[in-house]
């Protein structure tokens, strides 16, 4: 591993500001004043390094690479402003190959003019992103029907409709699935290719850490009280060690398959700094979570392939791991092997996401996935910790859970049916394959009031399956209570909680067959 490409990961999109130019703080280590031969790292405050694997990942000169980051960063500046001004006529935002073009689609010919004004080519589109997006949501409610030959699904703005992604020979199934998920045709497209997605479990990314002294995984970002990693890494409960191997925290909060993302409490004998490890003596600092824009340069941290970078391709992706579908994911060109994921993005000083998994290797490419960070800060309500000793508070975000019709006020009454060995208020049935999930109930929500939540479940003997009970936090859904079955014997679960919105989660974490979920609140 070439460890000099490790100093300074970041340097990519920049965040919006008063300074006409990309400007960080030096960094610590070695190598931290720019060699006068190396143009634009002086002019900048961009450390060579980065300049060297932009250079390299992107095939620019150095000119190039500092013109780039300039027009990023006044791109991410105006599509925040045009998606608050254009509200649902926004159809996306996405960078022209060089970054210097930036387009914005808009649903209304009226809103073109705001375009131009930003500096921005307007493109004239059929669907806001707002529409994508549910067209998405449809489609993930029927992931668990998804063939194995079927990689995931995303929002593509520059097409103005969703794509799927299959393998080849599997195109039909493609459009089965979209049409059986309620798609309209003319908003889905299905799209060929060879990619074969996988969890990257041994992971290191950042500072790397131990699961109950076996797994290792990568610290993600620093936040207050912790940090937060990849959900596949750990279950709430599950004790981590520091690499060097002192007791350091617990897994709080962690939601996989669904999404990818995890929270670790650590002790008081751990400090968390608002720093990526550069693995070169130094380290990156972290500023802030400013989203970077589709098209725009993105670097990724790993300890197995050092330092890489290349550009977000689409957010909101929708990945069908064997080990299950994760949605809301951002995809990228960078490449990825086992050992980097949990791994930090950023751009620039801006915290992007960590890694959860992805395609090929950095011989011959690939594709990686990240989730975003500011979804694990507002899911969670945990707050970013910066280099200057600051913090930066969880995004707001709606203050109800998403649904496509009016969720009940009161969990739904049970169906009629015979007797099962969970009983409760509610009773719902199901099938999972090994690897899949399903929320309940009706993949909705039910509103409940404070006090006890109890639930059971059954599951085939010899299978075990995971019961997760989840609560809307204004933004995202945060797991608060899990139980597992264990051979013949039913999970159960049983947990106080605050007045709010909740739903569970059914997962087949190993076999496969038919369960029974019985729950009451209140």
């Amino acid at each position: 591993m070439d460890r000099r490409r490790m100093t300074a990961i970041g340097v990519l999109v920049a965040t919006a500001g008063a300074a006409a130019a990309v400007t960080l703080p030096a960094l610590a280590g070695e190598g931290t004043t720019p060699p006068a031969d190396r143009t634009g790292g002086a002019a900048t405050g961009v450390a060579p390094e980065v300049l060297d694997a932009l250079r390299r990942d992107l095939s620019l000169s150095p000119e190039q690479v500092v013109d780039r980051l300039r027009s990023e960063r006044q791109a991410a500046g105006a599509v925040a402003r045009l998606r608050t001004e254009l509200g649902a006529d926004y159809g996306g935002s996405w960078l022209s190959a060089d970054g210097r073009q930036l387009t914005v689609a808009v649903a209304d010919p009226a809103g073109a003019d705001r375009v131009r004004a930003a500096g921005a080519v307007p493109k004239q589109v059929t669907r806001g992103v707002g529409e994508l997006d549910a067209v998405k949501r449809r489609l993930d409610r029927a992931g668990a029907q998804a063939s194995p030959d079927l990689a995931g699904w995303y929002v593509d703005v520059a097409d103005n409709r969703v794509v799927v992604l299959a393998r080849p020979g599997a195109e039909a199934a493609g459009r089965r699935f979209a049409a059986a998920g309620g798609a309209a045709a003319d908003a889905v497209t299905v799209r060929t290719v060879a990619e074969e997605p996988r969890l990257l479990f041994d992971v290191r990314g950042g500072d790397a850490y131990f699961i109950n002294n076996a797994g290792r995984c990568s610290v993600g970002f620093s936040v207050v009280g912790g940090f937060v990693t990849a959900g596949h890494c750990g279950r709430p409960g599950d004790r981590t060690t520091g690499s060097n191997r002192v007791a350091q925290g617990t897994f709080r909060a962690s939601s996989f398959p669904g999404d990818d993302w995890a929270f670790v409490e650590v002790n008081g004998d751990w400090t968390p700094q608002g720093v990526v490890n550069d693995f070169n003596g130094g380290t990156v600092p972290v500023a802030g979570s400013q989203e970077a824009p589709i098209g725009a340069s993105i670097c990724r941290s790993g300890s197995t392939t050092g330092t890489r970078c290349g550009v977000i391709q689409a957010r909101n992706a929708t990945v069908n791991y064997p080990e299950g579908t994760v949605t809301g994911l951002t995809r990228t060109n960078v490449c990825a092997e086992p050992g980097d994921s949990g791994g930090a993005w950023l751009s620039g000083d801006q915290a992007q996401g960590v890694t959860s998994g992805g395609s090929g290797d950095c011989t011959r490419g690939g594709v990686t996935f990240f989730q975003p960070v500011n979804e694990i800060l507002a899911a969670n309500r945990l707050t970013l910790v910066t280099a200057d000793g600051g913090e930066v508070p969880p995004p707001s975000g709606p203050a109800e859970p998403p649904a496509t019709t009016p969720p009940p006020t009161t969990p739904p009454a049970p169906p009629a049916g015979g007797d099962t060995d969970c009983t409760g208020q509610v009773t719902r049935a199901g099938s999972l394959a090994a690897g899949r999930s399903q929320t309940q109930p009706d993949g909705r929500w039910f509103r409940a009031p404070a006090g006890p939540q109890r639930a059971c479940l059954d599951a085939p003997d010899g299978a075990t399956f995971a019961l997760t009970l989840q609560r809307w936090t204004g933004t995202g859904w945060r797991t608060v209570a899990r139980a597992d079955t264990n051979g013949a014997a039913a999970a159960q679960l049983a947990t106080e909680g605050q007045a709010g919105a909740y739903r569970y989660r059914v997962t087949a974490l190993r076999g496969s067959g038919d369960y029974t979920l019985a729950f009451s609140a209140g």
